[in-house]
């Protein structure tokens, strides 16, 4: 898409932004109530779309993504009318007599921009809370996924106007074009070198802008874990879409002395957790990974798969992994889990976690109430569970979001509405009582009673 057209649609949704049309909550929940028809309408054409893009069937699409969207747009259209009303606090007694009320606005003209690995969820549910908080919304899409790119392209271009939501497909000439444009809120998810290049683009407008972005995400399993229940949901959640998913576990870090059973169960779950259809979406991505398992086989270390061939990749374990291989160099974002080992608690696992940047998620298999508090209360991460992996990001009613290198931000029910509204305080001041202590020429009476007041 050319630039000017491009320009044009910001300026479209700018001017219909500034009729104040989606300032009404009852309109808001209209367009959350035809998107939701439209999801429901389309949904045969959208599973097509993933199964094209990535090989998830029916089901990992719906568990995945159809049915996480829908929650989110009825958790929005639910406590919409909440969300926005305004609400009073407390005025100080020195700005008597007055009151004081935080109005909730949205920003005006938005960005979103999502990436490939989960197309459909990861941008219906920031368009979504963009909708409910009263923004008009662009939408970039990745590109490598370009089947439900078109389709979610057709989708909402049935159900609103270009000026309300607009959909952008195309790739680094795109995404070049709508950062040099000037938007009041943009959110970014995808890797940590592209959000990078937005909050960039983002500071020569001072945009205020959520980064979702990603990193090397640990499974952490002690001596007291349920090993068999740690292997099934660590497999569980690393085979999901072939491991390209941000919150994945990255790596499997346990204690010695049970690492050679959880390797065992490990390759057990490998070998029954499996979508042989799921997709590693482009060449580039294929050979990228390729060449981590080429490496660690160069450097000897144990490699457990049942093969690859472009563009199916069997999940890949590695054993005696360390630190300083290149697999632990960069996130991995595929069907590989390096299993790397540790002996002592406070060394090699609670400094070490401090040495690295803070992750996206971190996931903790153990009963050792100790070690629970510690990664609850002292590890630096954006979410995660205890004794499961990747359903933190299921729930409406908790924030989603990195932090550090992670990203910044976050997202989902009323973090995902407030993410994308502006609380902008609003003093009303009496006009029947004006206290003179505030004027010039101050006395000394006047002095002393300000004193008092504003101590």
């Amino acid at each position: 898409m050319e630039t000017e057209t491009i320009k044009e649609i910001v300026a479209a949704q700018r001017a219909w932004f500034d009729t104040g049309a989606t300032l009404d909550t009852a309109f808001r929940k209209k367009q959350l109530a035809r998107l939701e028809a439209a999801i429901y309408a389309w949904q045969d054409r959208i599973q097509q779309a993933l199964q094209a893009d990535l090989g998830k069937d029916a089901t990992e699409s719906w568990m995945t993504e159809i049915s996480l969207v829908l929650s989110e747009i009825r958790y929005q259209r639910r406590h919409l009318d909440e969300f926005a009303r305004q609400t009073c606090t407390l005025t100080p007694l020195a700005n008597f007599y007055a009151r004081s009320r935080i109005v909730k606005m949205p920003y005006g003209t938005v960005l979103v921009m999502s990436p490939w690995n989960y197309p459909f969820l990861l941008s219906m549910a920031p368009l979504a809370e963009a909708i409910a908080a009263g923004n008009t919304v662009v939408l970039k899409p990745g590109s490598a996924s370009a089947h439900t790119s078109q389709v979610m392209a057709d989708m909402l271009a049935s159900i609103f106007p270009r000026e309300y939501v607009a959909v952008i497909q195309g790739g680094h000439a795109e995404n070049s074009a709508l950062l040099q444009q000037r938007f009041d809120y943009i959110f970014f998810t995808g890797s940590r070198h592209v959000g990078q290049v937005v909050l960039e683009a983002a500071a020569k407008f001072v945009t205020p802008v959520t980064l979702e972005l990603g990193g090397k995400s640990p499974a952490i399993v002690d001596e007291t874990a349920d090993l068999a229940l740690s292997a099934r949901r660590i497999i569980w959640g690393k085979a999901l879409n072939a491991g390209q998913t941000c919150v994945a576990p990255d790596y499997v870090l346990v204690q010695e002395s049970v690492k050679d059973d959880l390797v065992k169960l490990l390759r057990h779950e490998a070998g029954i957790q499996v979508n042989a259809q799921a997709r590693i979406i482009t060449e580039k991505a294929f050979s990228r990974l390729s060449g981590l398992i080429d490496a660690e086989e160069k450097l000897g270390r144990p490699v457990y798969t049942r093969g690859r061939e472009y563009p199916h990749m069997a999940m890949t374990i590695l054993d005696d992994v360390q630190w300083s291989d290149p697999v632990m160099q960069e996130e991995i974002f595929g069907p590989i889990l390096p299993v790397l080992t540790y002996r002592d608690w406070e060394t090699d696992v609670v400094q070490k976690m401090k040495e690295l940047p803070h992750p996206l998620a971190c996931y903790l298999f153990s009963r050792y109430h100790d070690h629970i508090q510690w990664m609850k209360t002292s590890m630096r991460f954006g979410g995660g569970c205890v004794n499961d992996t990747v359903i933190q990001l299921a729930s409406d009613r908790m924030p989603f979001g990195g932090v550090g290198d992670s990203g910044m931000g976050q997202y989902h029910g009323k973090f995902g509405f407030d993410t994308f509204t502006h609380p902008k305080s609003v003093v009303e001041k009496g006009l029947w009582i004006d206290v003179p202590l505030r004027y010039r020429p101050f006395t000394k009476k006047a002095d002393w009673l300000i004193r008092k007041l504003l101590k």
